[in-house]
């Protein structure tokens, strides 16, 4: 695997990952990493018949989970190479099919995407996972959990909001992929806190189905056909936006 380090950033970290990456897995094109200054700079990946790009925040790349975040990336260009059908499908697709002769407001449509990226993370997590310890992985979904959960104010009057100002149907969907994703590698035991947060989320969009969301993500075809990808990410993103637009109705 060819692995070029640009910008001001440690290259430790993706060299570390590519040789743990390789124990397993190889990739025929060449990978270019680019770490940016601003702290802004979301992680973007490119790719082409040229090699793979990685552009990352210098904060991102200095991070605790910079090689895990290196990993999974490795893990997405993995399958864009081999054709996987999770990344081969247009993500604009499986939604215009989704939506087709619905109204959605823009908010909807944004999570929608999230939707889909969360169904692709599971393939790219499925790869890296049997390379590496993912301890890090499960503290990072606890955190971002815990932080999109506010905590219960002290008056009982009100108990009856969760998540403050975060989204409760999409927090509520990102508690499930949480749980599909360590339910499916076996990363933690049953009294993980984690359960504790998704039980939140859910309380603030009981309409949603956490539990059957959950479901779906963990039981995602290991190795699916288009047709099969297809109509589980237009399940999904259908369902998601039916029961949001019921919910808000």
């Amino acid at each position: 695997m060819e692995l070029q380090v640009d910008g001001p950033g440690p290259a430790a970290p993706f060299l570390g990952a590519r040789d743990l990456f390789g124990t397993e897995y190889d990739l025929s094109r060449p990978v270019r990493v680019r770490i940016r200054e601003d702290p802004d700079e979301r992680t973007r990946v490119s790719h082409d018949v040229g090699g793979h790009r990685l552009t990352i925040s210098r904060q991102a790349a200095t991070s605790a989970m910079a090689r895990e975040l290196a990993l999974h990336e490795f893990a997405h260009m993995h399958h864009v190479e081999r054709g996987h059908p999770s990344h081969t499908l247009s993500t604009e697709e499986a939604i215009f099919l989704a939506l087709s002769g619905r109204s959605v407001e823009r908010r909807t449509l944004s999570q929608c995407y999230q939707i889909v990226n969360h169904a692709r993370d599971i393939y790219a997590d499925d790869v890296w996972i049997d390379v590496a310890p993912a301890g890090k992985l499960v503290d990072f979904l606890e955190a971002s959990l815990a932080a999109a959960v506010a905590d219960r104010p002290d008056g009982p009057a009100a108990w009856e909001r969760l998540t403050g100002d975060s989204d409760p149907d999409i927090t509520a969907v990102n508690a499930a992929f949480a749980l599909a994703l360590v339910e499916r590698h076996d990363l933690v035991r049953d009294d993980h806190r984690l359960y504790d947060l998704a039980h939140a989320a859910e309380t603030d969009a009981p309409h949603l189905g956490l539990d059957e969301f959950r479901e779906r993500f963990r039981t995602l075809a290991r190795e699916p056909t288009e047709s099969e990808f297809r109509e589980a990410l237009v399940d999904l993103t259908r369902t998601y936006a039916t029961r949001t637009s019921h919910a808000a109705d």
